[in-house]
C-alpha cells in the first residue's frame, strides 16, 4: 500500500444571473477527483486529496514533509499555486521553493505523476506555467512554452504501444475515446506506453533515484468522459498500474 497525495482537481465556479435590471452572483464548489481517488483506494492505497484552494497554504514545503508520502500526483493545479504561498505573495517573506524541493525529493527516491488538464503542464494560455520552473528536470517529457492543449471534441482513441508494461496495469489495448490532452514531447531514454494522434499520452521514466510518469489527458470530465473514467474497467487498472510502477522498487 502506498500513501498518495493528490494536489488539485477542484474548482470554484462563479455565475452571474441577470434578470432584467437586476442581477446576482452565486458560487459553487466542485471536485473532479472522485473517480481517481476511488480507483486508487480500490487498489489498497491510502489517498489524501488536497483541493486546489488549499495548495498555496498546505502543499509540503520541505523534502522532509514530502517524505510522508510515497507518491505525489499533480492534477490540474498550476505552478503558481505551489510557488505563491500567502507568506510569499501577500507577506513578501521568503519561503521554501516547493517545486525545487519536489524535484529534489523525486531525485532522492520519491515518485511523481502529472495528469493533464487546463492547468497541467503548460496548459490553457500557458497558465499552468510549469515550463519555466525546475519541474521539467524530473518529468519524463519536455513542455511546450505556449498553450499546449489539443482539443478533440469528436474523440480520439489511444494507441497502446506497450500493453505488457506493468505501468499500464493490464488495461489492455481497447481504450475508450478521450476528448483532449496536453501536447508534450517525450525525453530521450523514457518509455512511451500510449499515444493520442502520435503525441505522448502515457510516458514513464526515471529521475535520479526516483520515478516519474505522465498521463497527458484528464482523469475526469471533460477530457475523460464517463465512458472512460467510470464505465471502462481498465481505468482502475491503468492508474493503479501507474502507481504501483512508480512506487514499488
Amino acid at each position: 500500500m502506498s500513501r498518495i497525495l493528490i494536489a488539485g482537481e477542484s474548482w470554484i465556479t462563479t455565475t452571474t444571473h441577470a434578470k432584467g435590471v437586476d442581477e446576482f452572483t452565486v458560487h459553487s464548489y466542485a471536485e473532479g477527483v472522485g473517480q481517481l481517488k476511488a480507483a486508487l483506494e480500490s487498489g489498497g492505497h491510502d489517498v489524501i486529496h488536497m483541493p486546489a484552494h488549499r495548495v498555496p497554504t498546505d502543499f509540503p514545503e520541505t523534502q522532509a514533509a514530502l517524505a510522508h508520502y510515497d507518491l505525489v500526483i499533480l492534477s490540474d493545479i498550476g505552478a503558481n499555486s505551489l510557488q505563491l504561498a500567502p507568506s510569499v505573495f501577500e507577506g513578501a517573506q521568503p519561503g521554501g521553493d516547493r517545486i525545487e524541493n519536489l524535484a529534489s525529493w523525486v531525485e532522492s527516491g520519491g515518485a511523481l505523476l502529472m495528469i493533464g488538464g487546463y492547468l497541467s503542464f503548460s496548459g490553457f494560455q500557458a497558465r499552468g506555467a510549469y515550463a519555466e520552473t525546475v519541474l521539467p528536470r524530473v518529468l519524463p517529457v519536455e513542455l511546450l512554452p505556449t498553450d499546449d492543449r489539443v482539443e478533440r471534441p469528436a474523440g480520439v482513441v489511444a494507441d497502446v504501444l506497450d500493453p505488457g508494461h506493468p505501468a499500464l496495469g493490464g488495461a489492455g489495448t481497447e481504450w475508450p475515446a478521450l476528448l483532449g490532452y496536453n501536447r508534450v514531447r517525450a525525453k530521450d531514454g523514457t518509455r512511451i506506453l500510449a499515444t493520442l494522434d502520435a503525441d505522448p499520452l502515457v510516458v514513464v521514466g526515471e529521475a535520479g533515484r526516483g520515478r516519474t510518469a505522465v498521463f497527458t489527458s484528464d482523469c475526469s470530465p471533460h477530457w475523460a468522459p464517463l465512458s472512460f473514467c467510470e464505465a471502462w474497467p481498465g481505468y482502475a487498472c491503468l492508474f493503479t498500474g501507474l502507481v504501483d510502477w512508480l512506487t514499488v522498487r
